[in-house]
C-alpha cells in the first residue's frame, strides 16, 4: 500500500462525535509520550499532519485522520501520564473503553517505547484488549534512540511481558522510518487492499 492523500479530519471529544461511517478504522493506543504523533506522520510520511501536545497527557480527544480516502487512523488520548489527574486518567479510559466496545476498529495498534520495559498501564490495558477479543499489534516505538543489541534485548522483554501475545512486535522508528513498510504492509493485509 502507497500512502497516496491523508487528512486530518476532526477531534472528537464527546461519544456522539465519534465518526460511525462505511470507511475501516485502526484505533492507536499508548502511555502519553510515547510517540503517536510521531508515528502518524512517519506512518503517513507527512511531517505535520498530527501535531504532538506541548505537554503529555493533554491530548484529550480522539482524533480521526483519513488516509486515501479508504480508512481512518484513529488516535486516542495517551494514558498513564503520572501528572494527570485521577478524574482525568478515568475520563481517558472511559473514552477509550467506550469507543473499542462500540465501534469495533478493524485494528488496535498499541504503541510502547521500547527504550523501557512495558508499564503496568501497558499490560494492563493489553490485558483489558484480549479479554475483550482484540488482538492487539505491539509496536514498539522509538527505536532509532537505542543501539541494536539494546533493541534485540527489549523486544523479547516485551515479548515476555505480553501473554499469549500473537502477532509479532513491530520495531519502529518516526525518525528513520524502521518499521513503516511492514506496518503498511500489515494494513493492506487487514483492509483487504491491492497494490495497483
Amino acid at each position: 500500500m502507497k500512502i497516496k492523500k491523508a487528512a486530518y479530519i476532526k477531534s472528537a471529544a464527546l461519544k456522539d462525535q465519534y465518526i460511525n461511517d462505511e470507511h475501516p478504522q485502526i484505533v492507536l493506543l499508548g502511555r502519553s509520550n510515547v510517540g503517536k504523533s510521531s508515528f502518524i506522520n512517519s506512518f503517513v510520511n507527512m511531517k505535520k499532519l498530527a501535531r504532538a501536545s506541548s505537554e503529555p497527557g493533554k491530548t484529550q480527544t480522539a482524533n480521526y485522520y483519513l488516509i486515501n480516502d479508504t480508512f481512518y487512523i484513529v488516535d486516542m488520548p495517551g494514558y498513564g501520564y503520572a501528572k494527570t489527574s485521577k478524574k482525568t486518567k478515568a475520563k481517558f479510559g472511559g473514552i477509550i473503553e467506550y469507543y473499542l466496545l462500540n465501534y469495533h476498529p478493524s485494528a488496535v495498534m498499541l504503541l510502547v517505547d521500547i527504550r523501557h520495559e512495558p508499564t503496568e498501564n501497558d499490560i494492563l490495558m493489553y490485558e483489558w484488549l484480549k479479554y475483550n477479543g482484540y488482538e492487539p499489534y505491539i509496536i514498539l516505538t522509538k527505536a532509532d534512540k537505542i543501539s541494536k543489541n539494546e533493541i534485540a534485548v527489549n523486544a523479547k522483554k516485551a515479548k515476555q511481558k505480553f501473554n499469549d501475545l500473537i502477532y509479532e512486535p513491530i520495531i519502529y522508528s518516526s525518525h528513520n522510518n524502521l518499521g513503516r513498510e511492514h506496518t503498511l504492509n500489515i494494513l493492506s493485509e487487514i483492509l483487504g487492499i491491492q497494490e495497483e
